[in-house]
C-alpha cells in the first residue's frame, strides 16, 4: 500500500475532528503513505492535507472545474489533478488508491463511500476501506446498516464489509491487515 484516499467534509466539523484528522496526518506520513483527497482547501479536508503538507509528505487532490472556479481548490498540494465532473473526480481518485478511509463528513463523503463498499461487494475492486469512527462520528449508520439487515434487505456478509476503527493508527493498521 502505497497510497490512501480519505474522503472527508468540506466543512470543518467539531475540533475532536480536526484533531483527528491532525492524527491522521501524523499516520499516514510516518507509514510513508501519500494522501489521496477531493483537493479542496478548506474544511476537514484543507485540514488534512494542510498537515500532512506541513509533515513533509505527499497531498495529491483531485477537483472538478467548477470547484476550481469557486475558489475552493487547494493551491499548494504537491500534484493537483482538475477533471470536468464529480464522477471523473471519484474516478481518478479510485484509480490513484490503494485504499480507502471515511472520515467525518456529509452527502458527498457517505456518496464516495458507498459507491466504493458497493463496488467491493460486487467484486469490481478488492481495495479496503475503513470508516475512521473517531468519537463515535459513525455509530449511528452502523446502527441503520444493523437494522437493514434486521429487515432483510441488505445480507450479514454485506453488512461485514462495513468496518470501523477508533482511531487513525487503527484504521490504517486495518487498512493493511486486509
Amino acid at each position: 500500500m502505497q497510497s490512501v484516499c480519505v474522503f472527508l467534509s468540506s466543512s470543518l466539523g467539531l475540533p475532536a475532528h480536526v484533531n483527528a484528522m491532525h492524527e491522521l496526518a501524523d499516520e499516514l506520513v510516518r507509514r510513508k503513505l501519500t494522501l489521496v483527497y477531493g483537493g479542496a482547501h478548506r474544511g476537514l479536508m484543507g485540514v488534512l492535507a494542510d498537515a500532512v503538507l506541513g509533515a513533509g509528505g505527499r497531498a495529491l487532490g483531485v477537483i472538478p472545474q467548477a470547484l476550481v472556479e469557486a475558489e475552493v481548490a487547494h493551491e499548494g498540494l504537491t500534484k493537483l489533478f482538475v477533471v470536468d465532473t464529480m464522477h471523473q473526480r471519484k474516478a481518478m481518485m479510485f484509480d490513484l488508491a490503494d485504499a480507502f478511509i471515511v472520515a467525518p463528513g456529509g452527502f458527498g463523503t457517505i456518496e464516495e463511500a458507498f459507491e466504493m463498499l458497493t463496488g467491493l461487494q460486487l467484486g469490481y475492486h478488492g481495495k479496503p476501506i475503513v470508516f475512521l469512527d473517531h468519537a463515535g462520528f459513525w455509530g449511528p449508520l452502523a446502527a441503520f446498516l444493523d437494522h437493514a439487515v434486521s429487515q432483510e434487505v441488505l445480507r450479514p456478509e454485506v453488512r461485514n464489509l462495513f468496518r470501523t476503527a477508533p482511531t487513525p493508527a487503527a484504521a490504517l493498521d486495518l487498512l493493511t491487515s486486509g
